[in-house]
């Protein structure tokens, strides 16, 4: 009886394993960070917030000029007062909501441990936070923009009853709506560094805000000379220093300052880059 044999058939070689390296471009994470802001309710409600208070806040100093102009010691002063101060007054309230928007892009991460994905994809680390430096002055900008467009129109009614209307034909109108802007820009790059610094939401928010707006009221309660002369030197008197351009505020008083709108220009920017290269170091060379 023949056996019938099969033959089996050859394997086939497998093919050499090829290894794929994949570069990650600045505008593959650029695109990555928009993605992660946008997806984020917390953006959207502090982006909303942020028009909100601005515009509420200026509206109601519009509203007050009425009763200014019918108290005799305050009235003589709106003849000195710039409408686009007005417009921009909220700035301080925005800058609550912008400075917790800056430091949630990097601690939410923390907390989520979504930065170790991140900073896999991305070795190098330093492209991460650049990337998310500009998406929030982006987001920054676009939002100070809308707010002022909204406040001037709302408020136009109001500020044209006393002439207080700003005119977009005038340099000192520019001046304070690109002082606001970058302002505002400066504090959420000063609380992204300090969120990436000590990595925690509660940490970054107390620590920015506790600089950007409450330090120099707790300072004026202290009664040291040395530490009078350092509160012309905190990010809000600074600010406040190019943002004033009339000789005299709504209750009378003088706003003169010790800094030139120039300096006020340089201390501001100092408090955004010093965080913001403290940043890079501690991202580069700490553990995520």
């Amino acid at each position: 009886m023949n056996t019938l044999t099969i033959a089996e058939a050859p394997t086939p070689a497998l093919a050499p394993e090829h290894t794929v390296h994949a570069t990650l471009t600045f505008p593959g994470v650029m695109r990555a960070e928009w993605i992660k802001l946008l997806s984020l309710r917390s953006t959207w409600w502090s982006l909303g917030l942020t028009v909100a208070v601005m515009t509420l806040f200026a509206l109601g100093q519009a509203t007050s000029l009425d009763f200014i102009a019918q108290d005799p010691e305050t009235a003589p002063t709106l003849g000195a007062i710039h409408g686009a101060e007005i417009v921009s007054r909220g700035y301080q309230l925005g800058m609550i909501t912008i400075a917790v928007l800056g430091a949630l892009l990097i601690t939410g991460e923390y907390s989520t441990g979504m930065i170790r994905s991140t900073l896999a994809a991305v070795p190098t680390r330093l492209p991460v936070l650049a990337a998310k430096a500009i998406a929030v002055s982006v987001a920054t900008t676009v939002v100070t923009v809308l707010s002022l467009v909204l406040t001037y129109l709302i408020t136009s009614p109001l500020l044209a009853e006393h002439d207080l209307v700003p005119r977009l034909d005038d340099a000192q109108t520019w001046q304070v709506a690109a002082g606001m802007a970058y302002f505002l820009i400066a504090a959420a790059l000063f609380s992204l560094g300090m969120g990436t610094l000590l990595r925690s939401t509660a940490g970054a928010v107390t620590a920015s805000l506790t600089v950007l707006l409450l330090l120099p009221g707790i300072l004026q309660i202290i009664g040291l000379d040395w530490l009078q002369n350092l509160i012309d030197y905190l990010p809000q008197p600074a600010a406040t220093a190019f943002l004033t351009v009339s000789d005299v505020d709504l209750a009378g008083h003088s706003t003169s300052q010790e800094l030139s709108p120039v300096a006020g220009l340089l201390v501001v920017a100092a408090y955004a880059i010093v965080p913001m290269v403290l940043a890079a170091v501690s991202l580069r060379r700490r553990d995520a």
